[in-house]
């Protein structure tokens, strides 16, 4: 069954359960990474890899047919992927989550922006309100961050928000993911080769990064191309600022992690700047 243009009440769960996703990826990214229980190139080939034989065996089981998707959109997610996971080694949570959800909003705004979308002042004072809560959030991580992560770390942001501007008015979302990431497959294993001599994956490495690639990347990200159907650019630039509060509190629900004032305010600017965004009409 193909999924349709959403009415807005399924359109705002699909988009949540996206962001949702997207969250819990960074954290399993941050738990694996972080953890030393596998190094980048490792995890984002198990993940790509894991993602794209998911998403090939949903595609068989449902019976939708051929993956669609396109070497540009593979690319891309793949260039997501393998800076997102180096970066990671060398910048700290709050710096890299700046950097690489500044770089989505650029990559996307801009675009949206060169396609005609102009958005009106109560959504430009939502994206303000926004990234103002969203820099208050991850202030006191920053210090001077390594420059080749940071440089990193933005060309992650970039290359999502080209691979999410793609996605906008495809077809099937599981068809055109799972195309992307069976495309996506030989270049990360391709990325494996420099690195041979320092390959490592622990149990607990393989299943993040499994989990990673089946469940918060490939479900994710069918879940977030059936969610652009119904959203602009900007828009879509701007609800993605939820998930750097949303892997927050998961940090502090699952790693205990504490709950401090400086979070429940940053994340109410933020959440106020999405609704704004969001749910206000642009005058024509």
């Amino acid at each position: 069954m193909h999924l349709s243009p959403a009415p807005r009440p399924r359109l705002l769960l699909l988009t949540a359960a996206a962001l949702a996703a997207f969250a819990a990826n960074s954290l399993l990214c941050r738990l694996a990474l972080r953890g030393g229980h596998a190094d980048p190139a490792a995890f984002t080939c198990i993940r790509v890899l894991s993602g794209a034989a998911a998403l090939w065996l949903m595609l068989r089981l449902q019976g939708r047919g051929r993956p669609a998707g396109d070497w540009t959109s593979a690319l891309a997610l793949f260039v997501y992927a393998i800076a997102f996971s180096f970066a990671y080694v060398s910048l700290g949570v709050g710096a890299g989550a700046l950097i690489a959800f500044g770089a989505v909003q650029l990559s996307m705004l801009g675009i949206g922006w060169w396609k005609g979308e102009r958005p009106g002042p109560a959504q430009l004072a939502g994206l303000a309100l926004a990234l103002a809560g969203l820099i208050y959030l991850v202030m006191p991580g920053l210090a001077a961050p390594d420059p080749l992560g940071a440089m990193l770390m933005a060309v992650a942001g970039v290359a999502w928000g080209v691979y999410s501007l793609l996605g906008q008015g495809r077809g099937d979302p599981v068809a055109v993911t799972a195309g992307n990431f069976l495309r996506a497959a030989p270049f990360a294993l391709l990325s494996l080769l420099p690195f041979l001599s320092r390959l490592r994956v622990d149990t607990e490495g393989w299943v993040l990064a499994l989990c990673s690639g089946a469940l918060t990347s490939g479900l994710g990200y069918v879940i977030w191309y059936a969610a652009l159907k119904g959203l602009t650019a900007i828009r879509a630039a701007v609800v993605q600022l939820s998930v750097p509060v949303i892997a927050a509190f998961g940090g502090v629900v699952l790693l205990a992690e504490p709950l401090t004032p400086r979070l429940v305010g940053a994340s109410l600017a933020i959440l106020g700047g999405i609704a704004l965004t969001v749910l206000v009409r642009r005058r024509a």
